[in-house]
């Protein structure tokens, strides 16, 4: 599965991950689940981690509208983190999308390694499961012990 998540309301952080060809009908997807998530806050903070994404495929129109809709609060932090010049690209797009939202977007700031995106979330490190890929599956269950997301 190209693009996961998982909330740690301790934290009050949800951590998303994408690997691989990434679409934009799977990050709606996972948007959508995200909102319906008995954990969820939309206050929380994001760490979107595509350091393992290659390549994003979407049309223009069909980011834009994914980077306009309102998941997380104006109070917001999101971090987006990306290892390629394109994948950062376009986390710089989506940084922009958003901030042209008419409707209080969050803040959000793309970089280039995980420090410095925990550093502007406020955090020292992920929280424990995150560093063992825990994660829900875009149907909502949780991973078997023994099962491994991708």
């Amino acid at each position: 599965m190209p693009f996961s998540y998982v909330v740690y309301k301790g934290q009050r952080l949800v951590v998303s991950t994408g690997s691989g060809i990434l679409t934009g009908d799977e990050i709606r997807a996972c948007q959508a689940q995200t909102t319906t998530d008995p954990d969820f806050n939309p206050e929380f903070n994001q760490l979107v981690d595509v350091r393992q994404v290659t390549d994003l495929k979407m049309f223009i129109d069909e980011f834009k509208s994914l980077a306009r809709r309102k998941v997380f609060t104006s109070g917001s932090r999101r971090a987006f983190v990306a290892a390629s010049p394109h994948v950062f690209g376009m986390g710089r797009v989506w940084q922009a999308h958003n901030e042209l939202s008419t409707d209080n977007p969050s803040e959000i700031q793309a970089f280039y390694d995980l420090p410095s995106a925990l550093e502007w979330l406020g955090l020292e490190s992920l929280p424990e499961p995150a560093k063992q890929g825990a994660a829900n599956k875009i149907d909502g269950s949780r991973p078997a012990d023994d099962e491994k997301i991708a």
